[in-house]
């Protein structure tokens, strides 16, 4: 029997995408950060982002931040507006030879419909992020 594409032994669905940028991890992360950033990829917050704070944009986007290791990874539980259920989002920047990989990772999705429905809308913000981040760079 075949696996069906993003179905893990442990934790649900998942989808990761990654994408390497001519810029350094520190203005990488200090966009991803900025409120211009976290508006792009999370949505508008009221306060910034912390270590074990509840959170919830203006879009319906809510949950909880788990780890912040500065010019790493984030890790955060993410919760779409008319979810039933939460899952696990972290984001990486990846030093590569003077460039930087950006990775969005999501896990505990529920099936393959809100697989696809994710993988549409992290390309989607992984487009808007690369057309700013590389307009940034080239400031």
């Amino acid at each position: 029997m075949q696996k069906e594409v993003g179905l893990t032994k442990d934790v649900g669905y998942q989808f990761g995408l990654r994408k390497t940028f001519p810029v350094s991890v520190e203005q990488a992360w200090d966009f991803l950060f900025s409120d211009k950033g976290l508006k792009i990829w999370l949505g508008a917050l009221d306060s910034e982002l912390e270590l074990n704070m509840q959170y919830k944009t203006t879009e319906g986007i809510e949950g909880l931040v788990r780890v912040i290791k500065p010019y790493s990874h984030v890790r955060m539980n993410w919760k779409k507006k008319n979810w039933k259920n939460m899952s696990t989002v972290q984001v990486r920047t990846i030093e590569n030879n003077g460039k930087t990989t950006i990775s969005f990772h999501q896990e505990k999705l529920l099936n393959a419909a809100q697989r696809e429905e994710m993988k549409a809308y992290w390309n989607r913000k992984m487009n808007e992020l690369s057309e700013k981040l590389t307009a940034n760079s080239q400031e």
